[in-house]
């Protein structure tokens, strides 16, 4: 932080005299000069610092003609950071056009971007972003429990359960054989503590094996002008936001998280996502941070949620030390009264209802107690829950035979007779 020169006369500035100056100037609708580089941000409206302060000392003084002491940019900033105001900067980074000055200068703006301190540096732009776009925009559809146990395959002792191991550990994974519906209830148990259908504090990203550190963390990426620039990922925004706003959850949900370099990826969030490794006494520096820039932490109110494939033979299992940090619910197919309430609902005939639900849970056993295979490879329910598109024979055949009949195919392909068999006995 840059010091003030003792040469310089001091300033009776205090906290209610800024406040003071807020106030005036929201009243009477007074026009500040701009400031072209720095923003001070109150209560959802960004101000220019230097002419906020010097409003401020001149009210300090009873003097309207009294002139602010200090130069504009850090002197100004560390006086009004020191009373508890918010500085962001107005542009998103200082472009890394020539020098090496100006290149040291946008990757120590970009890092100071990262910190997660209590109401401070998200980018203008994104405050922008943040804004709402309507004055009387509706509220989000409040969500229940009861919601969720209508459109969830799942009992509410399953569900309690789920809910109980997120928020013990803040972090949760949602395990099984594909098409069990664990994205589709990852979000669900999200709006649940949130309230509401709330997607404001949600972030959905995909790992994926091109999906790095870079992306998700912090990382060197080509600007517009050719510039490499310094860029955080997704996770630093987000808690960026999370921490301006601790007194409600957020939430990242990672589809697919073991089709990524786990451990690669997360980086430091593998110590930071600890539940008692949260919050500032416990940041961290990045590695591509310059510098004095300041450390990155994960706030208390953010929540992660994973879903986990177990079919993929082509993934790597989790290490120990990763699924230490998480809670873990096993999701299984449901051909029993949940699926069966549903298909009704859509309108199929009980005769193609019990076809689905019979002989698909005989297959999942076949599956299930084969030993190249087992539990994992289960068929899940997914794939019967969208509305017929076409008439009901006709829709179940569709499904049988180009996904269902692909999938058997791949699970027993060097007995290409067996599951040709196995889907005959559910055609026919």
């Amino acid at each position: 932080m840059t010091t003030v020169s003792p040469l310089l006369p001091p300033t009776p500035l205090t906290r209610e005299h800024v406040l003071r100056a807020l106030r005036l100037v929201a009243r009477e609708g007074r026009r500040l000069p701009p400031s072209t580089v720095y923003e001070l941000l109150y209560r959802g409206r960004r101000y220019p610092p230097r002419a906020v302060a010097e409003l401020a000392h001149r009210l300090a003084l009873a003097d309207p003609q009294a002139r602010w002491p200090h130069a504009a940019g850090q002197p100004t900033n560390a006086l009004l950071e020191a009373l508890d105001f918010t500085i962001v900067a107005k542009r998103p980074m200082l472009a890394a056009a020539g020098s090496a000055q100006d290149q040291g200068l946008a990757a120590e703006q970009q890092a100071e971007d990262l910190y997660t301190g209590s109401e401070t540096s998200l980018k203008s732009s994104e405050l922008l972003a943040a804004e709402p776009t309507a004055a009387y925009a509706a509220p989000p559809a409040a969500y229940t429990k009861a919601d969720a146990l209508a459109e969830l395959f799942t009992t509410e002792a399953e569900l309690d359960a789920a809910l109980a191991g997120l928020r013990r550990r803040r972090a949760l994974l949602l395990q099984g054989p594909p098409g069990t519906g664990k994205t589709y209830l990852a979000r669900r148990l999200a709006w649940l503590l949130l309230g509401a259908r709330d997607e404001s504090r949600i972030e959905l990203v995909q790992f994926h094996p091109s999906y790095g550190y870079e992306d998700f963390m912090l990382g060197f990426r080509p600007g517009a002008d050719g510039q490499f620039q310094l860029v955080p990922g997704v996770l630093p925004l987000l808690c960026q936001r999370a921490a301006q706003d601790p007194e409600r959850p957020y939430f990242l949900l990672i589809d697919e998280l073991n089709r990524g370099n786990v451990a690669r990826i997360f980086g430091e969030l593998l110590l930071l996502l600890e539940p008692d490794k949260r919050g500032p006494a416990h940041a961290l520096r990045l590695p591509y941070a310059p510098p004095g820039a300041p450390r990155f932490f994960v706030p208390e109110n953010l929540y992660v949620i994973g879903t986990l494939n177990l079919a993929d033979r082509s993934l790597a299992p989790l290490d120990y030390a990763l699924r230490r940090r998480f809670a873990f619910v096993a999701m299984r197919p449901q051909f029993g009264e949940h699926l069966r309430k549903l298909l009704s609902t859509n309108e199929l005939p009980k005769s193609l209802i019990d076809l689905i639900t019979e002989r698909l849970a005989a297959l999942n056993h076949v599956i299930a107690a084969d030993p190249e295979l087992g539990p994992d490879f289960e068929v899940g329910h997914s794939y019967f829950c969208a509305p017929p598109t076409a008439p009901a024979e006709t829709w179940l055949r569709l499904i049988l035979e180009q996904e269902i009949g692909p999938l058997l195919a791949d699970y027993w392909r060097e007995q290409p007779d067996r599951a040709a068999a196995q889907l005959r006995k559910l055609v026919l």
